[in-house]
């Protein structure tokens, strides 16, 4: 009896090491009005080691006690110069080695766009990508939008090319073909489908980024954010702004990807990846 036991102690200790690591990104759309609609309990069920969070539009303090009092639970969370505005969150089961939140550059700084954290051998870039779209609904942020970009990919290209395990999470705000939204024909002319936001995207595909989700699924139809225009979600007009790009590296060791559109809170869905819990340490 007490070999059996023994022996089901390490098949379940074994079948534990053998369990996916799930990686999530949700842009809650304010983390205040997020926790309200029901943050905490579905953080609770997730099943989630790493969520990363974008427009959290609060300082830390202002995060909810039900939120911020979790236990067991690290959190991070890098707030913007004005008040209300952007921000970015990282909640993890286990500490991060480090985080760095600033590229150095005072215009990307300010606004709080960023979280780079280090798990082991694992980097989780946590980024909230600019709107393209001005205060008059006109493309006047897209220099901004496109130079945001190009500074993360110049700030991750030496841990590329030194073969870094690096996953890039977030609310990129570009859909980056037909399939990833529902009117294409429609949006040629606005911010988020744009041509040069479109190429700066495929950009990052052309050196060695893999767009997870596509990775595993084909098909259109799948969505992470909508209007809140009324019915805009009930009928899936929609776009798929939110990715988890995958380094050559890190890559082989993604199991799955995923969208949870049935997931409410925001006017965004969570969005995530399965992989393999030596990410962080294995060889």
């Amino acid at each position: 009896m007490v070999g059996v036991g023994l022996t089901g102690l390490f098949i379940a200790q074994a079948s534990a090491l053998l369990e996916p690591m799930r990686i999530v990104s949700w842009n809650v759309n304010g983390i205040r009005a997020c926790v309200r609609k029901g943050f905490v309990p579905w953080l609770k069920a997730s099943k989630a080691q790493i969520v990363g969070l974008q427009e959290v539009r609060a300082k830390p303090e202002q995060v909810p006690d039900e939120l911020a009092g979790l236990p067991r639970w690290h959190q991070s969370y890098h707030s913007a110069e004005r008040a209300g505005y952007s921000g970015v969150g990282m909640i993890s089961r286990r500490r991060p080695d480090e985080i760095v939140t600033d590229l150095g550059v005072e215009r990307f700084d300010r606004e709080a766009r960023l979280q780079v954290a280090r798990f082991g051998r694992l980097f989780v870039v946590n980024g909230y990508f600019p709107k393209g779209s001005g205060t008059e609904r006109d493309n006047s942020r897209v220099p901004y939008k496109l130079d945001f970009y190009r500074a993360v990919f110049d700030l991750l290209e030496p841990l590329r090319r030194d073969k870094a395990r690096i996953l890039v999470m977030g609310d990129l705000n570009t859909a980056h073909r037909e399939i990833d939204l529902a009117r294409p024909k429609q949006n040629v002319h606005n911010s988020g489908f744009l041509a040069e936001e479109r190429e700066e995207l495929q950009r990052w595909v052309d050196a060695g980024w893999t767009d997870t989700f596509r990775a595993f699924h084909a098909g259109g139809g799948h969505y992470s954010w909508w209007s809140q225009r009324i019915g805009a979600r009930e009928r899936n007009v929609g776009w798929r702004i939110d990715y988890v790009l995958a380094s050559p590296s890190a890559m082989p060791l993604v199991r799955r990807a995923f969208i949870l559109p049935d997931v409410r809170g925001s006017d965004h869905c969570p969005v995530g990846v399965d992989v393999d819990s030596g990410i962080v340490g294995a060889r």
